[in-house]
């Protein structure tokens, strides 16, 4: 069980392992707890007996949250480990997976039990979705794939991810992932306003799913990471 404290007493992280063709790399499970002491899980991971009972002596789980198109795996373990939770999606998880239930979509709606703490947006890619989500009362933004960010320091990934991003001029740069920046978007305008939105939060950090977390300077680093989705159309910048 390798639960990290992350903000006293109100975010925890919990790393895991993944593999993706061939490159292997670490995910991030993000449990906030809220003011009325439940608790929002945030983009599942594996969930053993310690971690479950750990959730369980750390408050009541209330919603469970798949944030983008891309993570969702895990839900319906965590629906079955915590069956009272509500469980909502970004746009796209329910065509992913046709079996798994849910209360409701992210994106225009959200969870009654959220809405006094956390703000949310929503980018759409052609390939890859996401809701992104601030907590207000830690100023801690939750992001999954719109920035990922691996390097010299980064733990637990191979040889063939450490090939990849620099392929993709990725290393030790944080950039959108490359199914975004490959992909591109679904509206451009839309996706940047969405990205202009997050910008204008009151943040001071960013966990991530992917990499090192943005603890220093977050706004400029998304700024850097986001340049060119947010460049006006017809504008040319390297990504």
């Amino acid at each position: 069980m390798n639960i990290q404290a992350y903000v006293s007493g109100t975010i925890w992280l919990l790393p895991y392992a993944v593999s993706l063709g061939g490159a292997r790399f670490e995910a991030r499970m993000t449990i906030v707890r809220m003011a009325d002491g439940s608790l929002v899980i945030h983009s599942p991971g594996p969930l053993d007996g310690q971690v479950r009972e750990w959730m369980h002596s750390l408050g009541r789980v209330a919603v469970i949250v798949a944030p983008g198109n891309f993570h969702h795996l895990h839900v319906a373990a965590c629906q079955r480990a915590f069956p009272d939770a509500e469980t909502w999606i970004c746009p796209g998880v329910e065509r992913r997976d046709r079996t798994l239930h849910f209360d409701g979509v992210l994106g225009e709606r959200m969870p009654v039990s959220m809405q006094a703490e956390f703000e949310q947006a929503f980018a759409q890619g052609r390939l890859m979705a996401e809701v992104p989500l601030l907590h207000r009362p830690s100023r801690t933004l939750l992001l999954v794939d719109l920035v990922e960010r691996f390097g010299d320091c980064t733990p637990e990934v191979n040889r063939a991810l450490r090939i990849g991003m620099k392929l993709f001029g990725m290393w030790n740069r944080p950039a959108l992932a490359p199914e975004y920046r490959i992909a591109g978007w679904k509206n451009r305008d839309a996706a940047r306003a969405a990205l202009e939105r997050v910008l204008a939060w009151d943040f001071e950090r960013v966990v991530i799913a992917h990499g090192d977390l943005i603890e220093r300077d977050a706004k400029a680093v998304l700024r850097h990471a986001w340049r060119a989705a947010l460049k006006p159309r017809g504008s040319s910048i390297p990504q």
